[in-house]
């Protein structure tokens, strides 16, 4: 015997906003994405081909799930204008956003991103098939989830601080800018969300043939870190959610599985639950997966962040080798200038920028002949002349990028051999019109260099070095940083000793 239940309302497409003054790109889009389906719905599609035209859409369409959004239309920031239209003029807080650009340098700004809830952002090169159906498919997931979180708020308005929790979170949490901030973040609101006191959030390595602890990497803890240790039985509970792909309650123990486009899944452990009930569940769901294409830009940025860090390391290497210069002067003046403006309270990106740029500092003495450059004894006034050119030529070897990082080594290229009392070299520049990363460099390579033995020189010892910054200071040196400096002179040769000759 069977039993049969009515038959289901046949649902109805998920509906796609097409924005973009191309036809072309509105034909591709919609072949492409012909076959696809989520949860056996289909897409329809909206057709707007400027920025006013998709506002007339989006205020008379009230179901739109995605928009895919160009950027430059009429204006150069017409889908930018549409996006903060969407969110704050119209109050749409649930179609999903991905930006997509023909244009490359055309990228929103982060605080775009962050502001008005972007979900993606892609150059039109980038979106193959593949790419396409995969973005599409994350962003009608996040969707899908956000309503089902919805409808559930309507049925019961008690969940509606949950909901707006969630909300609030995303947007405090997406503004972290490296990996382990984000996950602190992240474990956080989960935590006042849920209102627990003890969690825990990993991730995955990646493809290991190594079991146990080695499969996980730690991303944040909080409370008892006795309660969430990574012993046989929690390892075994993370393995039946990595393997089964599923979120699971162990006694007093939720171990919650979000995947994610990077292959490293996320697992969260949450210790003292008595249960997890279905709209706290979605709510999980939905915070997680919905932070998991950050998750992914976070990484990505990191890695490139790095690339181009030991890049610019070993070019200042290659330069400073070629001037006979010690091997770690490069990374001790990298960290030490990290210190310097740490100590000076400078905000995270800014010491991060300097930290990355400060080797460049010397790139023009890549064009310095060898006769000068190399020369044992002291410079004539016409070998003195070409040496003074280094900083110039560092100037236009760097000048013009718009990148943070090679826009502040140009700057420091150029004005690192600037002296306080304006009686330095190329522009006789003074005070703070030398700018604060070239007046920090000037310190830090004083610094090391006193501290060094060179061709010309011995080390000298850490008390004449002392003595030699206090009485520059004020005129070739900015008396702040060496202050700064000699405050934090223990921090300094311990780097040192880190990165010896």
């Amino acid at each position: 015997m069977s039993f049969l239940s009515p038959a289901s309302p046949k649902l109805p497409p998920w509906k796609i906003l097409l924005v973009d003054d191309e036809p072309d790109i509105h034909d591709i889009t919609k072949l492409t994405l012909s076959r696809f389906r989520l949860d056996g719905r289909s897409l329809s599609f909206v057709h707007a081909y400027s920025g006013a035209e998709a506002k007339q859409v989006l205020a008379r369409e009230a179901d739109i799930a995605l928009v895919f959004l160009d950027v430059v239309m009429e204006k150069e920031d017409s889908g930018l204008e549409v996006a903060r239209w969407m969110r704050e003029d119209l109050n749409n807080q649930f179609s999903r956003i991905v930006l997509r650009t023909g244009q490359p340098g055309q990228a929103p700004e982060e605080r775009v991103i962050v502001n008005y809830d972007i979900n993606d952002y892609k150059e039109k090169t980038e979106l193959d098939r593949t790419k396409l159906f995969t973005t599409t498919f994350a962003a009608l997931r996040a969707y899908r989830d956000i309503m089902q979180v919805e409808e559930a708020r309507l049925a019961q308005l008690n969940y509606r601080e949950g909901l707006e929790r969630v909300i609030a979170a995303s947007a405090h949490i997406f503004q972290q800018r490296n990996l382990r901030d984000f996950a602190s973040g992240l474990l956080q609101q989960v935590v006042a969300l849920l209102r627990l006191e003890t969690s825990m959030l990993l991730r995955l390595r990646g493809a290991s043939a190594i079991s146990g602890e080695q499969d996980y990497e730690v991303l944040a803890r909080i409370g008892d870190e006795d309660g969430v240790i990574l012993g046989p039985e929690l390892l075994a509970q993370l393995d039946d959610a990595k393997s089964n792909k599923i979120s699971r309650l162990h006694g007093d123990t939720y171990v919650g599985y979000f995947p994610n486009s990077s292959g490293k899944a996320s697992l969260l452990v949450l210790k003292g639950v008595e249960e997890i009930s279905a709209i706290d569940a979605q709510l999980l769901e939905v915070f997680c997966s919905g932070v998991a294409i950050a998750f992914d830009n976070i990484l990505l940025t990191q890695e490139i962040t790095d690339t181009q860090a030991e890049l610019i390391l070993r070019l200042g290497d290659v330069v400073e080798s070629r001037s006979n210069e010690a091997g770690n002067h490069v990374r001790r003046m990298s960290e030490v200038c990290h210190l310097l403006a740490r100590a000076a309270g400078l905000p995270d990106e800014e010491t991060a920028v300097l930290r990355h740029a400060a080797p460049m500092h010397d790139i023009g003495k890549i064009a310095t002949p060898d006769a000068v450059l190399l020369k044992p004894g002291k410079l004539d006034a016409a070998e003195w002349e070409i040496m003074k050119q280094h900083p110039a030529v560092g100037l236009s070897i760097l000048d013009g990028s718009q990148r943070p990082i090679l826009k502040a080594a140009a700057v420091i290229a150029h004005q690192h051999h600037e002296k306080y009392d304006g009686s330095g070299y190329p522009q006789g520049l003074a005070g703070h019109a030398i700018h604060l990363y070239a007046r920090i460099v000037a310190v830090a390579d004083v610094f090391d260099a006193l501290m060094h033995k060179r061709c010309y020189k011995d080390a000298w010892p850490v008390s004449q070095v002392v003595a030699h910054l206090r009485e520059v200071s004020g005129r070739h040196l900015d008396p702040v940083y060496v202050e700064l400096l000699i405050a934090n002179i223990d921090q300094a040769l311990a780097i040192n000793a880190r990165f010896p000759d």
